[in-house]
């Protein structure tokens, strides 16, 4: 096969149980913008961007029962982790300690309400 078959990532999505508390956490305690929000059969398409320019934009999809889910990490990035990291603890968000290690970039670990996991590295 010569021609490459997949060319980027555009979406990454969020399995949630209750999407209106979801959209709250990911805009108003994240900071995540809403791109698009509307119905669909199985509830609604809501489609977040974190931040910057990267065009990756974040959906959250209604869990359903029939749909079997396994573990994500998604691996967000921000200018000071050690401010992100004060800033969502203070938010009441469920976060790891930073970790610093010799030669890699500070980072730590959070989940959103429904128990995704999530970290977010320093650039």
């Amino acid at each position: 096969m010569s021609a490459k078959v997949i060319t980027g990532v555009r979406t990454v999505s969020v399995p949630v149980d209750d999407q209106e508390q979801a959209l709250r956490f990911y805009v108003d305690t994240l900071g995540f913008t809403v791109v698009r929000d509307g119905p669909i059969p199985t509830g609604r398409w809501i489609e977040l961007a974190p931040g910057g320019d990267d065009g990756v934009v974040v959906t959250l999809d209604q869990a359903t029962a029939d749909v079997t889910r396994g573990p994500i990490m998604i691996r967000f990035t921000t200018d000071d982790a050690a401010a992100a990291h004060a800033a969502l603890t203070a938010a009441g968000v469920d976060t790891d300690e930073v970790l610093a290690w010799p030669g890699v970039p500070a980072m730590f670990a959070f989940r959103d309400p429904d128990g995704n996991a999530f970290s977010i590295t320093e650039t």
